[in-house]
């Protein structure tokens, strides 16, 4: 049997028992306060963390001031500087050649001869037609000096004496007539003789000794076509954009793929002064001197241009530009370190950078690629472009190479 406890037990236990339980809520609250507390840093934490991620952070510097000088590489194709395809005045025969493709001529040489028997028959002809024609107006002169003698003595009416004047002026219209034919068979016996227009070379022969030539067939092939290669032209077809900076005299440098590493100096000589609606370029002549007959007419060729206002300008990253529904703009960095986007104009497009017209300025803090869906006001982590940003004037120009 258990021992009974005393009163002053009975009263210890009880209130052992709530020091205990109060003891252990304690605890636990104090347990739940630090996880929550914890919790909420860390959501704290993750809130702030994502806040910097959320802004971009982008590279800035200024615009590079260099001067507005490029290099235009245009294709283009080599011609003579004058260049006659010769054709046969005269049906016949060809009875002599005396030049060959590649041959040099001087003006006037004889190139081929045409045996044109029929034309030296209607010469003849018309010869003799003429001297007829002579003797008649020499008999029609005789006889109206006659009548006109006789007319003051009435010896003959005045309407005979008329008559006869009238058909002395008939025949001498007919001698004049003869002759003009006479002359045109003779001027048309001279193109018998094939000859070089100007000193050149003959690029072209389609014709050889025997060969029946006929003046009146529908369709004819030039005998012979005579080149000047002294000088040759190049025509280039120049972008719309940059045909400003291509004046007259400008000097370029071309090159031809069967020279390598040797250039030569040709100058625009001229400009066709309109833009071609279907390549939006200008075609433009140039002249080459060729006294040393290394280049070829009709051969491809390739000329360098530099071209551009020598003047400072501002140049930005092609990147930079933004086009939208509010135009051409670029982001920069304002005082307040938030994006400022301001409207800009372009001069011209170099590729990988872009001139500036109008619309920034030197100290202006360039995004180089602004973030998709940039707007006035938005928060950026700058970073600052490593090396210089800004060039001196006399910094190496931007290229603009064209092919087309």
């Amino acid at each position: 049997m258990l021992p009974e406890s005393s009163p002053e037990q009975r009263r210890r236990s009880r209130w052992q028992m709530p020091l205990a339980t109060v003891i252990f809520i304690g605890g636990a609250a104090i347990l739940a306060f630090t996880g929550i507390e914890s919790r909420q840093q860390t959501l704290a934490e993750l809130k702030e963390r994502a806040a910097t991620r959320a802004v971009p952070t982008v590279k800035v510097a200024p615009p590079n001031v260099q001067q507005s000088v490029g290099l235009l590489d245009l294709p283009g194709r080599l011609d003579a500087y004058s260049q006659a395809a010769l054709f046969a005045r005269v049906s016949g025969y060809v009875a002599s050649r005396s030049a060959d493709i590649g041959t040099k001529v001087k003006t006037g040489d004889v190139l081929a001869t045409i045996d044109a028997p029929d034309l030296d028959q209607q010469l003849s002809q018309a010869e003799s037609d003429l001297n007829n024609a002579k003797a008649n107006a020499a008999l029609a002169d005789v006889t109206n000096q006659r009548y006109q003698a006789l007319l003051p003595k009435d010896y003959v009416t005045h309407q005979a004496a008329d008559e006869k004047a009238a058909d002395l002026q008939a025949k001498n219209a007919l001698v004049k007539s003869a002759q003009a034919n006479v002359d045109r068979l003779k001027s048309l016996s001279g193109y018998k003789r094939i000859v070089a227009p100007f000193d050149g070379i003959v690029t072209v022969r389609n014709t050889d000794v025997g060969n029946l030539i006929n003046t009146g067939s529908a369709v004819g092939s030039e005998m012979f076509v005579v080149a000047d290669v002294h000088k040759l032209r190049l025509y280039v077809n120049v972008p719309q954009a940059y045909v400003p900076m291509v004046t007259t005299g400008t000097v370029g440098a071309l090159t031809v793929p069967e020279r390598p590493g040797k250039k030569y100096e040709a100058k625009v000589e001229a400009s066709a002064g309109a833009v071609d609606v279907a390549s939006g370029t200008t075609r433009m002549q140039l002249v080459v001197d060729n006294a040393a007959g290394e280049l070829m007419p009709g051969a491809y060729a390739s000329v360098h241009l530099t071209v551009g206002n020598k003047h400072d300008v501002l140049v930005v990253p092609s990147s930079a530009v933004i086009f939208d529904k509010a135009g051409l703009r670029v982001a920069t960095i304002g005082a307040d370190g938030r994006v400022l986007l301001k409207s800009i104009t372009i001069g011209r497009d170099l590729g990988s950078t872009v001139e500036i017209a109008s619309g920034l300025s030197p100290e202006d803090r360039v995004i180089e690629s602004a973030p998709d869906g940039v707007v006035d006001g938005d928060r950026v982590n700058v970073k600052e472009a490593p090396g210089p940003a800004t060039a001196p004037s006399s910094s190496n120009p931007g290229n603009a190479n064209t092919k087309g």
